[in-house]
């Protein structure tokens, strides 16, 4: 389709003249959204020769990727291929400049990275980097592929996506500038022209019912990193005055009961701005006071700091020249738990203000902790030295224009992935790319507990054990929607299998795929449903994208399957399916056990830890209650373990050290009557123990 081309001077004049519609722009490719994605679209829609254009309220191309989050979260890097891996390849370019190096030598920041290098010279790549260094490789690549790029221009959600038999025609600005195409790829963290378009989608997270998911829907009891009030030494009141309900709560504490284990809610997991700070004096400026700024806002940081925590700076991740990319860290930190669930739905007006209370609460966050006399003299001195960098967002105020969009709209597609297969619990078909990070979601709501104590919810972290694929079907909707339109960033995915998608490396390269995908309909006049996957995949390998991971002999090992819980008489309950307290670490070195590994935890050096398998069993009775463990001389020999029935509770010590039959990884506790008014549990804590507490699988079987 032949693109008609239109000065800046003569839209404007259309756009002014009473009763006349502004002119159409028209290409083959029409990529809305300045995302990392957006942009390696719109270059691989170019590079394979069709016209693009790259349209959306961004003012800065490259998203979360030039706007802080410099310490990429990559997982396993031999998996990140095709423009993905290019765009880390230019970063490195860059600072093989001397003068990319203005505060710092090359050799002063060392390479410091997550587990491997951040910068790897034989593979020509750097994983960790200044803002202002990736959005001028996002700029470098609109320039060279001569992508015409409009920027904040704001789709009209409620009238601008005229469609015509279901395809999309054609998309208006609330500017009035309007652009037609033959394909459209959504880049937006939001999924704004999917929704518009009438694409099923979901927001927030899923019962465990809807896709059989073990870490889906609210995760109470949950406690997997240290982002909670139960890494503190002594719980913490959620009360003005600690342990009286009537002088109110705190603020940033919600009334709202959590729900149940497992339910689904339309709550999402929190946002917060990666921060980019410096303590380079020529380049600091030191923190502002935020309007309207309230110290009681961070009255429950103080009770952080009196119950003995001292982890403020451990995310402060360095990058070059002497500046961080600043994360959340701990229980009260820069994510502002709760106060984002209706953003994916919110009008523009009401977006702009949730960013604003999240800029003014993080800004007041430093505030504290730099200035407040009660905050600890260390944590306060030290916090001094930071603040923000003369030389980034220098139109922002220094500070980052692109909020953390963590989740928000998840499209429903032709494939939805789930646990299962980034788990390998199911096979996936017709991969396009590939992710390998930690499934990863942060907190999402901070609630009273029965106690009166504070608590979050909601941040979980699960290995994938090992890369897995992802589907064609999870960028196009379900047939019969929108046979015009991929979608990169808002893929079709339960809330938990996000959690491990929604890395920047991947939605490049996911967006590199939708946009051969998007070429190869038009060529062969197709719908995005009907794209051949095996001329698909030939093209993205073409391409270098990495479709599939071939296992090393040490990956084998590391993540090799267990014994099949469904082979045991009974009712097994592996650690996978446990609630889980306090710092437990999965592992895979033993030469035997359930399912597809167990888990441990730090001999009582990383605090409480404690382990809940619950049964729902047929039918009242007495069962045989049993217990797996891989044993070894250094695990403990007095291991808590508490058998819930209809009698009450009976606990007794349990000795790991000792070896297990050969025939069964399971020993009997005893034997015991449950009835299905009482939960049948059996509950492992570390408390005293003498070595390493281990979990694997608890298993119930009928007694006569």
């Amino acid at each position: 389709m032949k693109r008609r081309w239109f000065s800046p001077l003569l839209s404007l004049v259309l756009l002014m003249q009473p009763g006349r519609a502004a002119a159409v722009e028209t290409y083959d490719v029409v990529v809305y959204g300045g995302t990392s994605a957006g942009v390696i679209a719109a270059v691989q829609a170019r590079r394979m020769g069709k016209t693009a254009v790259l349209v959306g309220p961004d003012r800065h191309l490259g998203g979360l990727s030039s706007g802080g989050l410099g310490w990429t979260d990559t997982g396993n890097k031999a998996v990140i291929g095709g423009l993905s891996r290019d765009f880390y390849h230019r970063v490195w370019k860059e600072y093989q400049k001397p003068t990319t190096w203005k505060w710092q030598k090359p050799e002063e920041y060392g390479n410091k990275g997550q587990g491997t290098p951040a910068i790897d010279g034989n593979q020509r790549t750097m994983w960790i980097f200044e803002p202002r260094v990736a959005e001028k490789v996002f700029e470098d690549y609109v320039r060279e592929s001569e992508v015409p790029v409009f920027r904040d221009e704001w789709l009209d959600r409620q009238k601008g996506v005229r469609l015509e038999n279901g395809l999309i025609r054609e998309i208006t600005m609330l500017s009035g500038r309007r652009f037609a195409g033959r394909m459209f790829i959504d880049a937006t963290y939001e999924g704004d022209l999917m929704a518009a378009a009438g694409v099923s989608y979901h927001v927030g997270r899923e019962g465990r019912e809807v896709y059989e998911e073990e870490w889906n829907g609210i995760q109470v009891g949950i406690l997997h990193h240290r982002h909670h009030f139960g890494a503190l030494e002594m719980p913490v009141s959620a009360y003005k005055i600690p342990g009286d309900p009537a002088s109110g709560l705190l603020a940033r504490i919600s009334p709202e009961p959590p729900g149940e284990r497992h339910a689904g809610d339309k709550r999402i997991q929190a946002y917060c701005f990666r921060m980019c700070l410096t303590d380079h004096p020529a380049n600091r400026i030191p923190f502002p006071k935020p309007e309207n700024y309230d110290p009681a806002q961070y009255e429950l940081l103080f009770r952080v700091f009196q119950a003995g925590w001292r982890e403020t700076f451990e995310k402060f991740d360095p990058l070059p020249n002497h500046k961080t990319d600043t994360n959340n860290h701990g229980p009260f930190s820069t994510d502002n738990i709760g106060s984002n669930h209706d953003y994916p739905e919110a009008g523009y007006e009401r977006r702009r203000e949730i960013i604003r209370e999240h800029e003014s609460y993080q800004k007041g966050w430093l505030w504290f902790i730099a200035n407040d006399p009660r905050v600890p003299a260390e944590v306060r001195t030290e916090m001094q030295r930071w603040g923000l960098p003369k030389d980034e967002f220098t139109d922002h105020g220094n500070w980052s224009h692109q909020l953390y969009i963590r989740e928000a709209r998840r499209m429903i597609g032709a494939f939805v992935m789930t646990e299962q297969e980034l788990l390998k619990k199911k096979p996936t078909p017709d991969s396009v790319g590939m992710g390998s990070y930690t499934i990863d979601s942060h907190n999402v709501q901070r609630y009273v507990t029965p106690e009166g104590h504070v608590q979050n919810e909601g941040d979980i972290g699960v290995p994938t054990r090992g890369p897995y694929e992802i589907a064609y079907g999870a960028l196009v909707p379900k047939r019969g929607e929108c046979p015009n339109l991929l979608v990169p960033v808002c893929v079709s995915s339960s809330h938990i299998a996000f959690g491990s998608i929604r890395m920047e490396p991947v939605f490049m390269i996911l967006a590199q795929s939708a946009a051969t995908a998007a070429v190869m309909a038009i060529d062969g006049n197709l719908t995005v449903q009907d794209v051949p996957y095996p001329a698909l995949r030939a093209k993205l390998e073409a391409g270098g994208q990495i479709l599939h991971h071939t296992p090393t002999a040490a990956d084998r090992e590391a993540h090799r399957p267990g014994l099949d819980p469904r082979s045991f008489p009974g009712l097994v309950v592996d650690d996978d399916e446990a609630i889980l307290s306090g710092p437990w670490q999965e592992s895979g070195a033993a030469a035997r056990y359930v399912g597809h590994g167990y888990r441990h935890e730090g001999k009582n050096s990383a605090g409480p830890a404690s382990a809940r398998f619950e049964a729902k069993l047929p039918k009242p009775g007495t069962y045989q209650v049993l217990i797996a463990w891989p044993p070894n001389a250094n695990r403990a020999s007095n291991a808590s373990v508490t058998v819930e029935h209809a009698g009450g509770q009976t606990t007794q010590p349990l000795n790991q050290r000792l070896a297990l039959a050969e025939k069964s990884p399971f020993a009997l506790l005893g034997k015991f009557t449950f009835d299905p008014g009482v939960p049948a549990a059996v509950v492992i804590r570390n408390e005293g123990a003498d070595g390493y507490v281990v979990i694997d699988a608890v298993q119930w079987i009928e007694s006569p």
